[in-house]
């Protein structure tokens, strides 16, 4: 079982890296892709809001409807349950022990908040930079020299 597993993440892409050592290099091990964040707000919804009519002051008048979340928004959600769903599951086969996640700073917050409790105490480390289009060798450099120990908090 590897000890630490790294997820590099965005709202369209995200990689999972191993390491064996708190000094090892980083082994890919899964990439997911989710498309449907790369495109506009206007290309991921298949119609314009619809309008309510309503009484004005001066006679009737109609408002444009507006959606809670904005579509683009909502596939980053709808991608960080996805990443949350397999690394919990992942957490409770005891996949890894640790877990580092670095993302961009908008779709951190959204991984954090869909991890479950137990998953979320094996996260010892959080970046806030977006690297998804780096190699390994180069997110390695972002981390710590030595990555944090679970056994030491």
């Amino acid at each position: 079982m590897p000890k630490t597993w790294i997820l590099v993440a965005d709202s369209s892409r995200a990689r999972i890296f191993s390491a064996d050592t708190a000094s090892s290099p980083l082994v890919e091990l899964k990439m997911f892709t989710h498309p449907a964040s790369r495109q506009h707000n206007q290309d991921i919804t298949s119609d314009l809001p619809g309008k309510q009519n309503g009484k004005g002051v001066n006679g009737s008048a109609a408002h444009a409807m507006t959606q809670e979340t904005e579509p683009k928004r909502q596939e980053a959600i709808n991608f960080s349950r996805e990443l949350a769903h397999y690394i919990n599951k992942a957490h409770n086969k005891n996949s890894f022990r640790q877990l580092i996640i670095v993302a961009s700073p908008n779709f951190l917050g959204l991984l954090r908040d869909n991890l479950n409790d137990s998953t979320r105490r094996s996260l010892t480390l959080q970046l806030d930079k977006n690297l998804t289009r780096q190699n390994p060798n180069a997110i390695r450099k972002h981390l710590p020299e030595y990555l944090p120990n679970l056994e030491l908090h």
